[in-house]
């Protein structure tokens, strides 16, 4: 059984105990750095920061319900090549997901990492984070305690669908655990051990182990039974509005080629997209010849190969961040799209994106009992 802690807040600061968690680590000797979310100088908004000095930690507002940035791209950059330093990195269940599945990729290592996991009631849009914060005097511990109760984080506020529809509340594999969900957060927060790792910063910072809070497995349950049906009807829409080829092309139909569904996805993580290369640098001429044959022609010409394409590369990884949808200017439901399809892709391979570091992607092995309806037709041919 995994080991707890119950730290109390300091000055009625929801964020003290993971502050306390952070500092601490950097004053022992723990790890070198730390990435949080913080608020630097003039900035409304926390952003994920790279911390070395302790005193820095003071900044830090890792409950502030915003994700302006899945912070996997940050971890792949800071652990694609060996740097010789211990990293603590405080992320969302989405957040680890996705970057399990750029180890796989070769594009990060966790080797000197130190995971710590926040449960997770959700976020808000970047616009309705800064329009929150300014109805709410600690907007951490309200957006909290409404969701623990129940409540929406205020009024004409909700947390974005992809969040709604979120499978994992709570992070599936870290080192220490932050837990929301039975805790009073009012008054303290319990903490997790849930590796080795774990169990030895808990012994370096004199906290003592203890039983997990009451009431820790039904809170869960409740969050995940709620989100299984937002996610299941979420599941049914989308079928009902895509019985054909042409009612998805009308989904993708506002696409404007701007790319920061791609930017903003945390396991695209390709140098260079065919996208902006020669490949679809057609020639003047090309287009009038398009025109030609079908008497006009949409301009933009690839937003919809676009779309397929990026579909087709991800829908065995996405980790339904609901990123995409967010950074869209034209509304378009990426995230209800990209889940709903990769569901089922997931599915053909028994593949869960981010459960497993050792489970290899799916095209890159080959099982003998794979497809077999598609081997014994080409057999039987």
């Amino acid at each position: 059984m995994n080991a707890f802690t119950e730290v109390k807040l300091t000055d009625n600061d929801i964020n003290s105990p993971v502050r306390d968690l952070l500092r601490g680590m950097l004053e022992k000797g723990l790890v070198d750095a730390v990435m949080a979310p913080a608020l630097t100088q003039g900035q409304n908004m926390p952003r994920q920061t790279l911390i070395v000095d302790p005193a820095l930690v003071d900044r830090v507002d890792a409950l502030a319900p915003v994700v302006p940035w899945n912070a996997a791209q940050f971890v792949s950059k800071l652990t694609v090549q060996p740097s010789g330093r211990r990293l603590a990195v405080v992320l969302r269940s989405c957040e680890t997901r996705a970057f399990t599945e750029l180890v796989k990729l070769n594009q990060g290592a966790a080797d000197a990492l130190t995971v710590i996991g926040l449960d997770c009631l959700g976020r808000l849009e970047n616009t309705d984070y800064l329009a929150f914060k300014e109805q709410v005097d600690a907007p951490a511990a309200t957006f909290v305690k409404n969701m623990l109760e129940g409540k929406a984080p205020a009024q004409g506020v909700a947390i974005p669908p992809a969040c709604q529809a979120c499978d994992y509340p709570e992070v599936p594999r870290c080192d220490v655990r932050v837990c929301l969900a039975g805790s009073d957060p009012s008054q303290s927060l319990f903490l997790e051990a849930v590796s080795e790792r774990g169990e030895q910063i808990f012994r370096e910072l004199g906290w003592p182990a203890g039983d997990a809070p009451a009431g820790r497995a039904d809170a869960l349950g409740k969050i995940i039974a709620q989100r299984n049906a937002a996610r299941d009807a979420m599941y049914e829409d989308f079928d009902a509005r895509t019985q054909d080829m042409a009612a998805l092309s009308d989904l993708f139909s506002n696409c404007v080629n701007c790319y920061n569904c791609r930017n903003a996805c945390p396991v695209c993580y390709c140098r260079v997209c065919v996208f902006q290369t020669d490949t679809f640098r057609h020639d003047s001429e090309q287009y009038f010849n398009w025109a030609d044959k079908r008497g006009g022609l949409k301009l933009p010409t690839d937003t919809l190969f676009y779309q397929l394409t990026r579909m087709i590369h991800m829908s065995t990884s996405c980790v339904g961040c609901g990123q995409c949808s967010s950074a869209c200017p034209s509304d378009i439901p990426l995230a209800q799209i990209f889940r709903s399809v990769a569901r089922k892709s997931q599915a053909v391979f028994e593949y869960e994106p981010g459960r497993d570091p050792d489970e290899a992607l799916p095209l890159s092995v080959f099982g003998e009992g794979e497809f077999l309806n598609v081997t014994n037709e080409c057999q039987s041919d």
